[in-house]
């Protein structure tokens, strides 16, 4: 008989419950440190987290990841409330982003976010134009990812370190307003015969791209599960 799986659970086999329990010892065996959470400590940590992070704090957790995040970003234009922005939040606290940007209308779907947009550094602009002056006054490159005439291949170009990917809505691809405004357009080789592919599945490939080429891999630093 199959256990009903937490929510928040996105491992599909495995045994049902995710986490940990309460401390082991008891409350005399807690560890004196600011960054731990009585109450985790006291009830469990359920939260879909690396083991390392069990039981903080989620403030403590943001700060930790603050010391060694990327120089890439991401930014998802949202004037139909894309449901694929929260896929491309967590993929971006995956590969641990700079910062996730959206551009358009302020609410978005966070269903598929699963809770990871609490750890990732969100920042709103009100259009492409907004997005593009943040970035070049920091540095940033603002690459379009969309398969339009004229774009040039992901898998052949030399990434930028300081860069951020701009995804358009499904369907449309990106606006023209941000055709306009960005440094370049890219698209992602297809060999099919599907026009395109799905904005938070071109996401992980165009983050894991930059992973590649520029992570440090050398370290534990980067989680193996």
């Amino acid at each position: 008989m199959n256990e009903e799986r937490a929510p928040y659970d996105p491992m599909p086999h495995g045994p049902p419950e995710v986490g940990v329990g309460p401390w082991p010892g008891g409350r005399d065996a807690w560890p004196d440190d600011e960054r731990y959470d009585v109450a985790l400590l006291a009830e469990g940590d359920r939260r879909n987290v690396v083991d390392r992070y069990r039981y903080w704090t989620m403030e403590a957790i943001v700060a930790d990841l603050d010391t060694r995040r990327h120089d890439f970003h991401v930014a998802i234009e949202n004037w139909q409330h894309d449901f694929n922005i929260g896929t491309i939040v967590r993929t971006a606290n995956a590969f641990l982003a700079a910062e996730v940007h959206i551009v358009g209308n302020r609410r978005w779907n966070k269903r598929g976010a699963m809770v990871t947009d609490r750890y990732q550094h969100l920042r709103h602009h009100s259009g492409p134009e907004e997005l593009a002056d943040y970035l070049h006054e920091r540095g940033v490159r603002l690459l379009g990812i969309d398969n339009l005439p004229g774009s040039e291949h992901l898998e052949t170009m030399e990434m930028p370190r300081k860069v951020c990917f701009l995804f358009g809505q499904e369907g449309p691809g990106l606006s023209e307003r941000a055709r306009e405004v960005v440094d370049g357009t890219f698209s992602i080789a297809q060999f099919g015969s599907t026009r395109s592919i799905n904005a938070s599945a071109a996401g992980a490939i165009a983050m894991h791209s930059w992973i590649r080429t520029h992570a440090d891999l050398s370290t534990d630093a980067a989680w193996r599960g």
